[in-house]
């Protein structure tokens, strides 16, 4: 069903707009950076609310030169770093990528299990776990692209859940309004370790990647030939913007929510989503567990999909196989195995005994390690005429693309003095 035929006919032709950057920010917004957002809330109250304004012109700064990338290159990221830079750099993005993508798809699949077996308790988690698996599988390998877009583009409505949960709750605005816009930092070790926790599951170097690839992606689908021009990218920049304002929208409204209920009712340790949604339960009622617990599950559908199309895209870009989510089965045997190995691995870490929240911290880090290389090669890109002709960065671009640069490298840096301190 095209969500367009059901829209006003004022807001129709802006929903057929919106589509990889939508999909790319809501994504964004996966169980892992929920458990995230909730644990800087219970942590530290409204403290963090600020880093939503922040990284908010960043994100979008930086997915809009990996979508015009994508556009202009008519490929994904993967590739053309393959064709213009040593393969040294390519190697090692793929090296830190598969364990960084593979661990936060297992925290993922590990909370939806949670969160399923608070709602359904008869049912153990690892249950749900198994048959989200396979249901991802089989649906990733059975629809065609555009049938896989269109249903992600549904499963981002599931992230308005977190846009109305914090009117079920009390919170002293006025206090909200003022850790938004005066920033506050706690030099310690806690503190900036969740700062880079925010940081590496906003600006996601898996992002990039998909980014680029579905802006391709959706040309090569398009039945006529495009030419990029102003209004093309116009568009793009429109759906980027939108895409990262509503993941940054959703990150605020988690981080006011367990401020407001978690942080104030001495909850200061919040591990998994599943533990956030059991917190909520008490304190402020069923229906506001039931909103954070579903939005969850919708938001693990929307969200491993693109981590696990990600890593297939970067591995068959690296190697040559033949790639692409409009492809059958037997197309692309070594994109689709891929895709099932990164979730079977990920499935794999709950009867392995590594917890959630560990793999959180073992992706951060790793996250943390490549994303200001990625940042840095990505600019270079954009300010090579030999590789985007006419469509170099403009000044705006490589200046807030500086400044995420400086600032992933710094936090980065602040939380290894921190560790070692």
């Amino acid at each position: 069903m095209d969500i367009s035929t059901i829209l006003p006919a004022r807001i129709k032709k802006y929903w057929r707009i919106l589509g990889p950057g939508l999909i790319t920010g809501a994504s964004d917004d996966d169980p892992s950076g929920i458990a995230t957002y909730s644990q800087a809330g219970a942590g530290f109250g409204f403290a963090t609310l600020w880093t939503s304004i922040i990284t908010f012109p960043l994100m979008a700064a930086v997915q809009e030169m990996c979508a015009r990338i994508g556009m202009v290159t008519q490929e994904g990221l993967t590739a053309t770093l393959k064709k213009k830079y040593p393969k040294s750099i390519l190697y090692l993005m793929a090296v830190f990528s598969f364990p960084a993508i593979t661990l936060n798809i297992g925290a993922d699949i590990q909370g939806m299990g949670a969160v399923a077996n608070l709602l359904i308790p008869q049912i153990p988690s690892f249950v749900f776990s198994i048959l989200i698996t396979v249901l991802l599988i089989s649906c990733i390998i059975k629809f065609p692209y555009q049938k896989l877009a269109a249903i992600l583009k549904w499963l981002c409505l599931s992230l308005l859940l977190y846009v109305v949960v914090p009117f079920l709750v009390h919170a002293d605005w006025v206090e909200v309004m003022k850790n938004t816009f005066i920033p506050t930092i706690h030099f310690n070790k806690a503190f900036f370790e969740i700062l880079v926790a925010i940081l590496g599951t906003t600006i996601s170097p898996y992002l990039f990647f998909w980014q680029a690839t579905m802006e391709a992606e959706d040309i090569s689908q398009s039945h006529k030939k495009i030419i990029i021009n102003k209004r093309i990218l116009n568009n793009m920049k429109m759906d980027i913007d939108f895409g990262m304002l509503f993941s940054n929208l959703v990150m605020f409204f988690i981080i006011l929510t367990t401020g407001a209920v978690l942080y104030k009712a001495g909850i200061r340790q919040i591990d998994t989503v599943g533990q956030a949604a059991k917190a909520l339960e008490p304190l402020t009622g069923k229906l506001t567990y039931l909103l954070f617990a579903v939005g969850v599950i919708g938001t693990g559908f929307l969200a491993i999909p693109v981590l696990a199309g990600s890593l297939s895209y970067i591995l068959a870009e690296t190697f040559h196989w033949k790639e692409g989510l409009d492809k059958k089965f037997h197309e692309a045997k070594g994109f689709y195995i891929t895709l099932i190995v990164s979730l079977i691995v990920g499935l794999s870490l709950d009867f392995l005994g590594i917890s959630p929240i560990q793999a959180l911290i073992y992706t951060a880090v790793l996250y943390g390690l490549t994303a200001p290389v990625m940042i840095a090669i990505i600019m270079h890109i954009c300010n090579n005429k030999k590789v985007m002709g006419e469509f170099t960065n403009k000044r705006w671009s490589n200046v807030l693309g500086s400044i995420t640069l400086m600032l992933m490298s710094v936090a980065a840096v602040a939380m290894m003095y921190f560790q070692f301190k």
